[in-house]
């Protein structure tokens, strides 16, 4: 009877990811917290009704259809977008995500190289060094970081650590947002806000930093139009989704001069394809989406907090606005 009553404690989840064994991965962070909760992979579920949770990214469409108790799914990480998107997910389940303070410094630290990558033109540096030649820039038309406005779409966690990393530089920093912020002091940091914020943003912007969640608002957000509005030769630095960007448009506004580069960190086919002509394009700058990284033991440790909130009836508190997605 004891051992029963222990049992009836421990909240049962399960493992839903099409992309990455998550299992694998992420097993171990949880085996300190044997006695609060259970995650298995779904070959290993005998009672697909005693699952109350979930820890998931890119599940299939179809990975939350066999629990039908299920109450909570929770993100690996700060994304939700491929997990709200899941046509299977039930409409009343909680969605969580991974809150980083650490993450968002990580972030803003990524996003500084790259504005600097740009602005200094650093590539000219690393050109040089495999030619062994020595060879100065011309810093008399090289822009001071006083006359480099940097913009930025999303102001959420990641937005808000960035803009106050790059600001610190001395670069002037707009940031779009549906609302002017009140109740808080941003330094050195300007808004542009309601209908029109994105555009008006880009307008200003000699780089522009996306870190937006991916919404049905936010999809193909980098688009032509947009690059036509940036400043002739403006940077891109595009840290959000793939699905934020349209491929051919920024090919397009590279090649004709509007887009002066661009520092990719995600893609819509991941991995990038070994044959796409952007990894031989000296305009790019690719990384394998590393802009940031949550701990693993910090998403273990606010995971099993969530399961146990929504096992006693409680809302998890980093639950997500499913309607806004984020």
């Amino acid at each position: 009877m004891k051992h029963a009553d222990v049992r009836a404690t421990i909240v049962e989840g399960v493992y839903l990811g099409e992309r990455y064994d998550l299992e694998a991965f992420y097993s171990r962070y949880f085996e300190a917290y044997s006695d609060r909760i259970r995650l298995r992979s779904p070959k290993d579920i005998d009672n697909p009704e005693d699952i109350r949770f979930a820890l998931t990214w890119y599940p299939a469409s179809d990975a939350f259809v066999p629990y039908p108790n299920l109450k909570l799914a929770c993100s690996i990480a700060a994304g939700v977008d491929s997990i709200i998107a899941c046509p299977s997910l039930p409409p009343d389940v909680y969605v969580s995500r991974v809150q980083d303070d650490n993450q968002a410094d990580l972030m803003a630290g990524f996003a500084a190289w790259h504005v600097i990558w740009h602005q200094r033109n650093m590539g000219f540096y690393l050109k040089n060094q495999a030619d062994r030649r020595w060879e100065h820039q011309n810093f008399d038309v090289a822009p001071s970081p006083r006359d480099y406005t940097v913009g930025l779409l999303g102001y959420g966690l990641m937005g808000k650590v960035i803009a106050r990393a790059i600001n610190a530089m001395g670069f002037p920093v707009v940031a779009a947002v549906r609302n002017a912020p009140e109740g808080e002091q941003h330094p050195g940091i300007r808004f542009e806000a309601g209908d029109g914020a994105v555009m008006r943003t880009a307008a200003q912007s000699q780089a522009l930093i996306n870190v937006l969640p991916l919404t049905p608002s936010t999809e193909g957000i980098l688009n032509a139009d947009l690059f036509a509005a940036m400043p002739r030769g403006a940077r891109l630095i595009q840290l959000g989704r793939g699905e934020h960007l349209v491929d051919a448009d920024l090919d397009a506004a590279l090649d004709s001069g509007q887009i002066g580069g661009a520092s990719l960190d995600v893609f819509h086919t991941e991995p990038l394809p070994t044959d796409h002509p952007w990894w031989t394009d000296e305009r790019i700058l690719i990384t394998p989406h590393q802009a940031s990284d949550s701990s693993r033991r910090l998403m273990a440790e606010q995971v099993v907090q969530a399961a146990c909130d929504v096992a006693a009836g409680r809302k998890p508190r980093n639950t997500v606005d499913r309607t806004r997605g984020y």
